[in-house]
């Protein structure tokens, strides 16, 4: 039986090259964790963060569940460590907290080619052909080998997987899994992202997003979630889409929506990634 999916945002580096806590930088108007999170939410069980034991109180963190390292100063891999022990059933989707280039459809490719009966479930590096560790899904199977990887004096969870039995897939978004680490490179992004932003509102483009319906639309759409490429560039516009596509019989304006964990208004722009809720009287109060 495959075990459940949860979702372990990676929050305890100490950002020693960018000198801030890479978490809260903001991108596109949004803290980091902000936006991982709402990537992650839709497409598992529940979503934890990973964090050093002096970072329990922190305000930015602890409105999240907390997974808290058990042994410190083994980086990235003691999260993951804490993580396999705080539910030895269950398979963790793990994502560094400095990839702000992740979308959806990446997270959503390695989801569909998880292969259960491995160890873990990770993309090849773009630069160097090797796994990358910081956005793969560890299988509760691989509790016992990360013990005795520890054990040995190992820290690495790339130098890991490199050596056990991990399901290796290609990257189809090149950039998805771009990290940063530096001053620089943070802006550099910034400035990407809204190049990104600035041909994503123009008139035609498509982006793809996550929708979630309840209640009555769920029974009229016939599923509870899709994945869509749409050129809606508001939530109105992807409900008439919608509406349209699955003959829902409720209008825009006996709904709420919520984009990314939170109520928004319906002329709020879309967003490559971004996940959509529509929330009939029953389901939205």
């Amino acid at each position: 039986m495959t075990a459940p999916l949860n979702g372990l945002l990676l929050t305890g580096g100490r950002s020693r090259r960018m000198q801030r806590d890479k978490a809260t930088l903001e991108y596109a108007g949004r803290p980091q964790l902000e936006r991982a999170i709402g990537l992650l939410a839709p497409l598992v069980a529940s979503c934890h963060l990973s964090v050093r034991a002096d970072q329990r109180a922190d305000p930015q963190r602890a409105s999240h569940p907390l997974i808290v390292d058990l042994i410190s100063d083994l980086g990235p891999l003691g999260g993951i460590h804490a993580a396999l022990h705080a539910q030895p059933d269950t398979a963790w989707l793990v994502l560094a907290c400095d990839l702000p280039f992740l979308d959806t459809a990446t997270l959503q490719q390695l989801i569909a080619a998880r292969a259960p009966q491995r160890l873990a479930t990770a993309f090849r590096s773009r630069f160097d052909g090797k796994p990358e560790p910081l956005c793969a899904i560890w299988e509760p199977g691989s509790r016992a080998a990360v013990d005795a990887w520890i054990a040995a004096g190992n820290k690495c969870p790339r130098d890991f997987m490199a050596v056990h039995d991990v399901e290796l897939l290609t990257l189809r978004q090149r950039q998805a899994l771009d990290n940063i680490n530096t001053a620089q490179e943070y802006q550099d992004a910034n400035l990407a992202l809204a190049g990104a932003a600035a041909n994503d509102d123009a008139p035609g483009a498509s982006r793809l997003v996550h929708i979630r319906y309840f209640a009555a639309l769920r029974d009229q759409a016939g599923r509870s979630e899709e994945t869509r490429s749409t050129t809606a560039r508001t939530p109105q516009e992807l409900y008439e889409e919608v509406r349209r596509a699955h003959g829902l019989g409720l209008r825009a304006e006996q709904l709420r929506v919520a984009v990314n964990d939170d109520f928004a208004e319906w002329d709020r722009a879309l967003r490559p990634g971004d996940a959509v809720v529509f929330l009939p009287p029953v389901a939205g109060g």
